[in-house]
């Protein structure tokens, strides 16, 4: 289970989903605080939600106000890159490029790249911390057992 979870993980480097910013969120992670990255990480997604609906809205109005698709789009990108989201990030920027220069099909198609980029990093880490508890309890259920067979080896 162990090497399925450093699979898991490595994919999501191999596959340029995520950064050395993960990296840094990981070296923060204890025994005090084992989900540390993970809390993180579902801060990012409940603030994004909110990001994407409000890009939504304001990609509907007409016309199109690209200061503000800008705005928005520029949280959601430092969002992304205090995660190490990469892909996403990615995309924000070219979602800001087509902003710029006030080009609406492209602002909407690169909005469903950074929807479709955004949904595919949340199922793989999902998936990766799924299996990361999974060998965080296993672990933890040894310590235990190692314990309690130290402590009866010592009565």
């Amino acid at each position: 289970m162990e090497r399925q979870a450093a699979y898991l993980r490595n994919a999501l480097f191999d596959q340029g989903y995520l950064d050395e910013q993960f990296l840094q969120l990981e070296d923060l992670q204890d025994e005090t605080n084992p989900h540390f990255v993970e809390e993180v990480v579902k801060l990012f997604y409940t603030d994004s939600v909110r990001l994407i609906q409000s890009i939504e809205l304001t990609l509907k109005n007409t016309p199109r106000d690209f200061e503000k698709l800008d705005k928005i789009m520029h949280q959601f990108k430092g969002s992304s890159t205090s995660i190490g989201a990469k892909k996403v990030k990615k995309e924000c920027t070219q979602f800001q490029e087509y902003c710029n220069v006030g080009n609406v099909e492209g602002c909407i198609r690169e909005f469903q790249e950074v929807k479709q980029e955004h949904a595919a990093l949340k199922r793989k880490l999902e998936n990766y911390f799924q299996v990361f508890h999974v060998v965080h309890v296993a672990c933890k259920r040894s310590s235990l057992s190692h314990l309690h067979n130290d402590y009866s080896d010592a009565k």
